[in-house]
């Protein structure tokens, strides 16, 4: 048995591993290659390039890396084809995957697409689109498949990983005990972005609404974890044009997760950290902002699908917590809005069995449940007579 598998970040190499973990626990002898970071190959692959090689943001980013990227696509590509696996598995980074899949499944090769890009936000088309490239598309979740049903493509809701990773109730003391805070003091959780462009975007917005919040609020203790330390370096660049709130601000090495369990409140840029923060079952305030060139074609031409943009409302079907996007995303604003969490307990309890609800349908042993559908089509495959005219 033979499985390429190609992720492009460090949260792709975390699904990896689980799912080379899960698919080795099925296929004791199987061999694992392609391209991962450090925790797919612990977990076996044969790395033939590191995941950071794919990790480029950002439109200037992607243009001075294209040479290269378009190099390392065709190499990989033959190298795949000629290695002969039984399946090929893309895990998210949808820009360099799904050509590569595309390209291998033209030519005889199972492929599958793992994580499914936002077709249920925007740009729908993208899942006729996917069908293309992928023999079976694994989705995180359940709001999904029925959209690619729509368009004859196979598709398969396994779960969230995170949804296993984090407990149905977070220990809040722990994570303070951890983190050197009192037990029962005021504690907000800054996450404005994990890369340099969104804290250069987001994060002199979010202090100024953390310190009017601290103004209300004067034993405000304040995390901010920092992905890397050029985000760290960034961050404290920031801080030292505002010294009065940097006296209370605990910049961290990392830890986001735990800066959400051991918060009150979570004031964050919309994406992953807003699942992850209904996950550590924190309130939270989503402030976020895009060019006013793209806000303006994306609401213009239609191309949102979506009431909401935060996860924890799409998956609810209802508006739990803020979203205050473009103008709205100012300091004021935003300040108000966590003030409501601060200040209302009632309104903090009635939101917890709502995500409670949420964790509970998301968590479904997602690697073993992703690597049975993998197993599945590669054994189907290999029972299932050849096509008319065509030669095995």
């Amino acid at each position: 048995m033979k499985i390429a598998l190609v992720a492009g970040e460090a949260s792709g190499d975390q699904l990896g591993a689980g799912l080379i973990a899960e698919l080795r626990a099925r296929f004791p002898d199987a061999e694992f290659a392609g391209i991962g970071g450090p925790a797919m190959r612990a977990a076996g692959l044969c790395a033939w390039h590191d995941s950071q090689e794919l990790a480029v943001m950002g439109l200037a980013e992607v243009l001075a890396h294209l040479p290269r990227l378009l190099r390392l696509r065709w190499r990989l590509r033959r190298r795949v084809l000629a290695w002969k696996p039984d399946v090929f598995i893309g895990i998210d980074a949808p820009d360099f995957n799904l050509g590569v899949e595309k390209w291998l499944k033209q030519r005889g090769i199972r492929t599958v697409h793992y994580v499914s890009p936002s077709v249920w936000a925007w740009r729908e088309s993208r899942a006729a689109k996917l069908g293309e490239s992928a023999d079976r598309v694994l989705c995180l979740f359940p709001m999904e498949p029925p959209i690619y049903a729509k368009h004859a493509v196979d598709a398969r809701f396994v779960g969230h990983p995170l949804a296993d990773a984090i407990p149905l109730e977070p220990d809040r003391r722990a994570a303070r005990d951890a983190l050197g805070l009192p037990e029962h003091g005021p504690v907000l959780a800054l996450l404005p972005g994990s890369r340099l462009g969104e804290i250069a975007k987001m994060l002199s917005v979010f202090l100024g609404a953390a310190d009017l919040i601290a103004q209300r609020i004067p034993s405000l203790s304040i995390l901010l974890p920092a992905a890397n330390a050029q985000c760290d370096a960034a961050i404290r660049e920031q801080l030292q044009l505002q010294p009065k709130l940097a006296a209370r601000v605990h910049v961290l090495d990392g830890d986001a997760q735990r800066a959400m369990i051991a918060s009150d409140v979570v004031l964050l840029a919309s994406g992953t950290a807003a699942l992850e923060a209904m996950l550590c079952k924190r309130p939270m305030v989503v402030g976020h902002r895009i060019s006013p060139t793209t806000y303006r074609i994306v609401t213009r031409l239609g191309l949102l699908k979506s009431r909401f943009v935060s996860l924890p409302n799409v998956l609810a079907d209802a508006q739990l917590i803020p979203e205050l996007l473009q103008q709205d995303c100012a300091p004021d604003k935003l300040a108000a809005a966590c003030l409501r969490w601060f200040g209302q307990p009632d309104m903090v309890d009635a939101l917890l069995p709502r995500f409670l609800d949420i964790h509970s349908r998301l968590r479904c042993d997602a690697s073993a449940r992703a690597a049975d559908a993998v197993a599945e089509l590669i054994v189907s495959t290999s029972i299932d007579p050849a096509p008319a005219g065509v030669t095995l």
